[in-house]
């Protein structure tokens, strides 16, 4: 089994990819943002090597306007060198990825442009993918749309649709249920006459079943049967529901207590999840260490040194109760550690802690810095206790002092990139 996340890395720098308006988008801009993009994307990758992510999904923006005129860049000719040295890491590392386009891209869609549109970027997100040289496991998501009043004509639509696409497209694609219009059992139905892969998703299936009555374990097995040798390891989606947004809406984190018991529940777990959720990568290497087959106290060791001072800054006692819990090195209390992490990233930063917290950082440099830098941070730090300021001009002077410093202990630490997640605050 492995576990993935989504287009973005969190609580790292240099993770960021940009775009543009249309309006400014010439050569030369798109050409510099193309190049940043691809050198993100060769960031995250290592982030993933470094931290056995296997499973990631490959933000659809990577290429901007890239199924558009605007952009008239051959792309993948100017680039191919980079390409080419992305795929031959992603693959020697045994990494699968994916692509899933957005809300517009409706192949079954009543307006022809739509549908011209659709066609033209489910051949950009091929391109992208083949570019990169990597297997036919390496799938692209495509929900089948809208109802528009009549869903046997919209089911029709998308199957005459479907067969104006490319082989090399077809071959990438996979079906997911979604949470309004089309439900599992449909997609089944649908994917069955095209024999195509199908993608399970969990929440989509609460918001919109077919069958109250069949557990996710009955959908996971006849979506199993529609993954092929050549498609790949079966691939689902994984997320829960933020109790602060509308329905379907992913969370914040994904609290481990509820995925533990759906993975507990699993009755068969050689598939590939791909976490969908708002704190990505975070949650990724949560649910794979809480999963481990050969769990290693020093892989909580590793994620503590990322989370304890934003722990410590939120909430003094989960801290020492995390210390606690570290402190048998003959057991693995990943789920504890876990939860007491949640726990404290609920709780409103008081300012007494925030300055202890901000202490216990510059106590890192505070023998090498400069008598003019020691007063420019106890400055900040007495206008912070004054409300004259956020703390955020205190991290933002501490992490340049990290930086000039070469600390290279705090340059992953999430004290410096992370927020409080209030929206667990009635779960837990």
């Amino acid at each position: 089994m492995n576990i993935g996340y989504a287009c973005q890395v969190i609580g790292l720098h240099n993770m960021k990819l940009k775009s543009c308006l249309a309006k400014n988008a010439d050569d030369v801009v798109l050409t510099a943002i193309i190049k940043h993009n691809l050198a993100v994307l060769d960031n995250m990758i290592e982030y993933n090597i470094k931290n056995g992510i296997k499973l990631f999904r490959i933000s659809s923006d990577i290429i901007p306007f890239a199924s558009n005129s605007v952009n008239k860049l051959p792309w993948w000719d100017m680039f191919a060198p980079s390409f080419q040295a992305l795929g031959e890491k992603i693959v020697s590392a045994g990494i699968r990825v994916s692509m899933h386009p957005g809300q517009y891209t409706v192949l079954n869609s009543v307006n022809k442009n739509v549908v011209k549109n659709t066609i033209a970027d489910l051949d950009y997100h091929t391109l992208f993918l083949d570019s990169l040289g990597v297997g036919e496991e390496c799938k692209i998501v495509l929900h089948i749309g809208g109802i528009y009043g009549n869903k046997k004509q919209a089911i029709e639509r998308f199957l005459t649709n479907y067969s104006y696409l490319e082989p090399c497209v077809k071959k990438r694609l996979v079906l997911e249920n979604d949470d309004k219009c089309y439900n599992i059992d449909e997609v089944l139905e649908i994917a069955a006459k095209l024999n195509m892969p199908v993608v399970f998703d969990n929440l989509h299936n609460q918001l919109n079943p077919y069958d109250i009555s069949k557990k996710d374990n009955y959908w996971l097995e006849l979506a199993q049967k529609t993954w092929q040798q050549k498609d790949g390891r079966q691939k689902i989606h994984y997320s829960q529901q933020n109790l602060f947004k509308p329905k379907g809406a992913h969370s914040e984190t994904i609290l481990i207590k509820d995925f533990m018991l759906f993975f507990e529940g699993l009755l068969n777990k050689d598939i590939d999840i791909m976490l969908e959720v708002k704190d990505k990568n975070l949650s990724a290497v949560k649910c794979m260490n809480s999963i481990a087959e050969n769990p290693q106290i020093k892989l909580l060791g590793v994620e503590w040194n990322r989370y304890k001072y934003k722990i410590l800054e939120n909430s003094p006692n989960d801290y020492l109760k995390i210390r606690e819990l570290l402190n048998d090195k003959s057991g693995y209390p990943a789920i504890a550690f876990y939860e007491s992490i949640e726990s404290a990233l609920t709780k409103e930063v008081l300012k007494g802690n925030a300055i202890n917290t901000a202490l216990h950082i510059w106590g890192y440099f505070k023998n090498e810095v400069s008598v003019q830098e020691k007063a420019v941070f106890f400055k900040k730090l007495e206008a912070y206790q004054q409300g004259i300021i956020s703390v955020k001009p205190i991290k933002e002077y501490l992490w340049k002092l990290v930086n000039q410093y070469g600390q290279n202990y705090l340059a992953g630490s999430y004290y410096f990139t992370i927020l409080n997640n209030h929206e667990l605050r009635r779960r837990i």
